[in-house]
């Protein structure tokens, strides 16, 4: 291996009793592949299994905490416990490859399309809804804390079905990121309003988590949490709210945070300046209490090995080990000169990618270099 990128490969201790091969790990990212009953696809399996061998950890596509909250089709499901034999088929596909198998658990809130949720019902934190979908009911206190434990019995599922860890997703404009935004969430409640009370609901949904953890798991189990740092509207969160979520996310002692962004150099619009990336703003207010993941636009080794100049503690791949699936191994061996970055169109059987996500991604120009 070219020593530049000795780095990329130094183990990271994430607790006491957990400890990751390497630095990079594989992003979550939907696949539209699964049953319609909610399980897992042979395809599926094929799929994370081809991309599980040189990565140290694998966060998986979101799965579903409750009925109402599926937000993609073809998305796996995590609801119930007759649910445990596919998410087990998962964790061990990708376990058997070397790479620990972290699952992501989620609620689409207004986001979900109303064809995949009953009666075609969204539901939120107040009734603000998006472009092109009706607009949600807001969700009452009690369907709050029903809600708060279903994240806490899909983690229950997780530990039973074999992962080394969950993710929970508050990122990407979903139900956690709802609660937490002042524009999607006006409520006048204990849940909404000023920012204290819009916190009430994510750090709730960890606490239960990490409750449902002590009960079931033993401390090497992984609980990580994914966030954006910003959102475009009026109202919407600033790095200043995602400072304060930070700040109260390192309280939690979390084994790791996951910064959600489209471009690892990206800069911020509001509530910090430009002097810095967004990332290395993050990276500065957590000032090394608990590890960081970095994201966006990683293709070749070099654009890594750049990532890796923040002192960003993991970087996640996504688009790039769907175009190359043996990505890390080959700068492990030295052969990153053939790492491939632009994604053959003529290939989707060698490189082991399901029909759905394949036929999203190459009717989806732009989102992929080469498409």
């Amino acid at each position: 291996m070219n020593q530049a990128y000795q780095k990329l490969f130094n183990p990271l201790p994430l607790s006491s009793k957990v400890e990751l091969k390497n630095r990079l790990i594989m992003a979550p990212m939907t696949n539209f592949s699964s049953n319609a009953d909610g399980t897992v696809t042979p395809e599926e399996l094929a799929y994370y299994a081809r991309r599980s061998k040189g990565v140290s950890m694998v966060i998986t596509a979101c799965t579903y905490v409750t009925e109402n909250g599926k937000g993609f089709p073809g998305e796996f499901a995590g609801h119930t416990d007759e649910m445990i034999p596919s998410l087990q088929s998962l964790a061990s596909a990708i376990k058997k490859e070397g790479a620990k198998a972290i699952l992501q658990i989620f609620h689409g809130g207004r986001a979900c399309p109303p064809n995949l949720v009953p009666n075609g019902e969204l539901v939120s934190a107040s009734n603000v809804g998006m472009e092109h979908l009706p607009a949600p009911r807001p969700l009452t206190h009690e369907e709050i804390l029903e809600i708060i434990a279903a994240f806490g019995q899909t983690t229950r599922r997780a530990i039973e079905a074999g992962y080394d860890g969950v993710e929970i997703h508050g990122a990407n404009g979903y139900l956690i990121q709802q609660f937490y935004s002042g524009h999607t969430n006006v409520r006048e409640d204990q849940w909404g309003g000023n920012v204290e009370n819009r916190l009430a609901f994510p750090l709730a949904v960890v606490n239960e988590v990490k409750r449902i953890v002590n009960e079931y798991a033993d401390d090497s189990f992984i609980v990580g949490y994914r966030f954006s740092p910003e959102e475009p509207e009026e109202n919407g969160l600033t790095m200043t709210d995602t400072f304060t979520l930070m700040e109260k996310l390192v309280e939690k002692e979390l084994d790791y945070l996951h910064v959600s962004v489209n471009d690892f150099w990206s800069k911020p619009r509001r509530g910090a300046d430009e002097s810095k990336t967004r990332i290395e703003w993050i990276l500065e207010k957590v000032n090394n209490r608990v590890p960081v993941i970095g994201v966006g636009g990683i293709y070749s080794a070099k654009d890594a090995q750049k990532a890796f100049e923040s002192d960003i503690s993991l970087l996640a791949l996504g688009r790039e080990l769907i175009i190359d699936p043996d990505w890390v191994q080959k700068i492990e061996s030295g052969k990153e000169e053939e790492i491939i970055t632009l994604l053959d169109k003529e290939k989707q059987e060698e490189l082991v990618v399901p029909d759905p996500l394949w036929n999203a991604i190459t009717n989806a120009p732009g989102w992929f270099p080469g498409v």
